[in-house]
């Protein structure tokens, strides 16, 4: 071998070790619609060495280890876009956003007005159809930032959702909200967290702006992953038998008090296309197997906090959530890949 190749050769196992090695980190507000202007976080691929931080971490939580505002570096990066669950926030998958930037992965997440942790409004909340705009205009910005568009490949992005933000990933797939099926549903079997959550979340009245179509689909996104999602019986039926859009559905096999899974996940993969989904149960997992890891002592901590609230950081009997992580980044990697 001539040893300007096998140069190239070397330099390109040293550039790929680094990617996998070092995430940057940023966090930026996007003020295009300045009556919802969106808080967004973003990982990323780096050969910056340092100085390296944790963010995402408190008294029960684990967080990351990042650089923050490191140079970008990468060429024609997939892209990956992150919705959090009701009342959540970016730090909710920080530890998938983290794992999928040193795979070579662009992420950003929006936290999303009016259902995230630091914004409760009730009005925002009720404007159901903001939530997969949100992931539309946090990708716009993307694609026609100079800072990152040369980073970026357009032809390979993902969105990727827990629990209510799975619900937004599949619209984002062309799966569509239907009051009339949701009351539907809510009247056959009716449960506090679900169908007790519709009116908040604007899904049992019309609310003032709502669009009169109800395809909220981003062709733009090349497939998405639902995380334990809920309210999947409000989607019609129609809308999911005919969405082409490849679907990864992973659920949690223990039942806390929500609808069984099989009444959720399972029901989305009842109705979508066999050919374009896949759909996997984790038995040790619980809905909140999919966030952060917790820290020891993270449930008393909790429970004192808010009676009730430890219930976050329990996973199933004999299993931690660190492998349970490991066995869903596999599966979400293998999807994406």
């Amino acid at each position: 071998m001539k040893p300007i190749y096998l140069l190239v050769i070397l330099l390109t196992f040293v550039l790929n070790s680094a990617f996998a090695a070092n995430v940057g980190f940023e966090q930026f507000s996007l003020e295009d619609d300045t009556s919802r202007p969106l808080n967004v976080s973003i990982w990323y691929p780096t050969v910056q060495p340092s100085p390296k931080t944790v963010v995402g971490e408190n008294p029960a939580f684990v967080g990351t280890e990042v650089i923050k505002a490191a140079t970008l570096d990468v060429r024609k990066a997939p892209v990956v876009l992150l919705s959090h669950g009701y009342r959540g926030s970016w730090r909710n998958l920080n530890w998938l956003a983290t794992k999928l930037a040193k795979r070579g992965y662009v992420v950003a997440a929006p936290d999303h007005p009016g259902t995230t942790t630091f914004d409760r409004s009730p009005k925002q909340a009720a404007q159901w159809w903001q939530r997969p705009r949100d992931i539309s205009r946090v990708l716009s910005f993307l694609l026609n930032d100079t800072k990152r568009k040369h980073a970026l490949d357009a032809e390979n992005i993902s969105a990727i959702g827990h629990s209510l933000g799975g619900w937004t990933a599949m619209q984002l797939a062309g799966v569509e909200f239907d009051r009339h099926t949701m009351k539907q549903q809510c009247q056959l079997v009716f449960n506090q967290r679900t169908c007790g959550s519709a009116k908040e979340l604007g899904l049992t009245d019309i609310q003032p702006k709502e669009p009169l179509a109800s395809s909220l689909k981003d062709t733009r996104i090349k497939r998405v992953v639902s995380l334990d999602l809920g309210l999947a019986r409000g989607f019609s039926v129609q809308s999911m038998t005919r969405t082409q859009t490849p679907a990864l559905i992973l659920a949690a096999g223990i039942d806390i008090g929500d609808l069984p899974q099989a009444m959720e996940s399972g029901y989305l993969a009842e109705h979508l296309p066999l050919e374009t989904r896949h759909y996997k149960v984790y038995e040790q997992a619980t809905h909140f197997s999919f966030m952060q890891r917790c820290k020891a002592g993270a449930v008393d901590l909790l429970e004192k906090e808010y009676k009730g609230d430890g219930i976050i950081c329990k996973d199933g009997f004999g299993i931690s959530r660190e492998k349970l992580h490991a066995r869903i980044f596999k599966d979400i990697l293998w999807f994406l890949e």
